[in-house]
């Protein structure tokens, strides 16, 4: 229990710097994705706002910010010290520079959102899965593209270097793990065939396992080289969303749709630790600190926590974080329910926008689309003649933006019913307008 509260307390509101544990404060949306450093110093996190974040673990500063995405951050991980990866749903790969915060190389050539990119055990190539339904190996040094890996009846979301960079496991929608020859880039064999999706993957060959975490709450260990099943972790809550190998392999931690993380024993497949983490969502990341004592952990708040887990400290609770989407009908007004729920994780209603995948909405009426000061518009905004009005923001939500800006950021959605954009149109002009 007292494990517990302390992840809980942690998870929903620590102060950075506290004592055994830390959040990362600064993003304007859900973190996607985690990265420690390989000498446990630093941290990198992806997050829904476009941006990229490092971070010193063991020091209270601001982070560096990495901006170059067009659209939300899946994933990242360090390239040696002083270099980094990180892929999103723009369809690119961006290779950084650390010290400069600059974008050194863009991989571009995917045509679907890229779930992640690992580099291989010796640094010189990357593996990137995409819902293109492909793999594709890149040199790491130059960005250059070497190969196309396709063998999955659909999106593929996760994959794991083997053989010291000779081979490469690979997983997808359509329930495959997959082992490619990198030399010959062929498919060797297929090791797992699963009834539902599989998200994530996690391998030690030295130990002999391989993880992978499923669509339907599965979380299952094999044979790397047969696919025979060596346990099973399967604790009923979906989906499967994050694995995450110990540096020495002793633990498995496990973060699932519903915000529990599960922290397994490998030498025996106990559970060591099983927890609620994020009360009102899903934990998206998980990266294990330093020599495996800590976790880093990525979810549905806007903020990266990182936690022992091997202590009996029991800080009071502290508040629980709920998103302005989960909020009840009943507990607001129509119209600022329709806010929160479509416009809040990307927009604020105040006039500094902060670190948010859309602008600020404040003067939002009477505003010509694509011209509010400070923010990075796409193309197809920038150079738009929409006026934003109660006719053209109920245009945008009836047929959708991908008819109203059609190669803008702003992602899919409608509200049908046309009472509901009348009670957010009616909502946005009182809470924009300027004082």
């Amino acid at each position: 229990m007292a494990l517990r509260m302390l992840i809980l307390s942690a998870m929903l509101a620590a102060p950075a710097g506290a004592e055994g544990f830390r959040s990362f404060d600064g993003h304007g949306g859900p973190v996607m994705g985690v990265a420690v450093s390989p000498d446990g110093t630093r941290a990198l996190t992806a997050s829904f706002d476009y941006s990229v974040g490092l971070w010193e673990i063991g020091r209270d500063t601001p982070p560096r910010w990495l901006e170059g995405h067009a659209a939300a951050v899946n994933a990242l991980a360090f390239l040696g010290t002083d270099r980094a990866v990180s892929a999103g749903d723009d369809f690119d790969i961006l290779i950084w520079d650390l010290a400069s915060a600059r974008v050194l190389h863009r991989l571009g050539g995917h045509k679907g959102k890229v779930m992640t990119a690992r580099p291989s055990p010796d640094g010189s190539m990357i593996a990137s899965a995409s819902w293109d339904g492909t793999v594709r190996l890149w040199d790491a040094e130059t960005g250059t593209s070497l190969a196309v890996l396709g063998d999955h009846d659909g999106p593929v979301n996760d994959v794991a270097w083997a053989a010291g960079g000779a081979q490469i496991y690979s997983a997808g929608y359509d329930g495959k793990i997959v082992l490619w020859d990198v030399k010959h880039r062929t498919a060797v064999r297929r090791i797992v065939r699963h009834g539902f999706g599989i998200n994530v993957l996690a391998l030690d060959e030295g130990a002999g396992w391989l993880a992978f975490g499923t669509v339907d709450g599965g979380t299952v260990v094999v044979a790397p080289d047969t696919g025979a099943v060596l346990a099973d972790l399967t604790a009923g809550r979906r989906p499967i969303l994050a694995l995450a190998r110990s540096p020495d392999g002793s633990r498995l931690a496990i973060g699932d749709g519903e915000g529990y993380i599960m922290v397994v024993d490998t030498a025996d497949w106990s559970v060591a630790h099983d927890f609620r983490a994020a009360v009102n969502g899903p934990i998206w990341a998980l990266a294990f600190a330093g020599d495996g004592a800590g976790i880093l952990a990525g979810g549905i708040d806007d903020r990266a926590f990182l936690w022992p887990l091997d202590t009996d400290d029991d800080p009071a609770p502290m508040a629980q974080t709920r998103r302005g989407f989960h909020t009840a009908p009943g507990e607001v007004s129509n119209g600022e329910r329709q806010f929160l729920r479509k416009c809040s994780v990307c927009h604020t209603l105040a006039p500094d926008g902060g670190r948010r995948a859309g602008p600020s909405l404040h003067g939002l009426f009477g505003r010509r689309a694509g011209t509010y000061p400070g923010y990075s518009y796409s193309a197809a905004l920038a150079d738009s003649s929409i006026v934003w009005s109660d006719a053209t923001i109920d245009k945008l939500f009836e047929i959708g933006p991908d008819h109203v800006t059609p190669g803008s950021k702003m992602p899919m959605q409608k509200i049908t019913a046309p009472e509901d954009r009348a009670d957010l149109i009616a909502f946005l002009k009182r809470e924009t307008a300027p004082d």
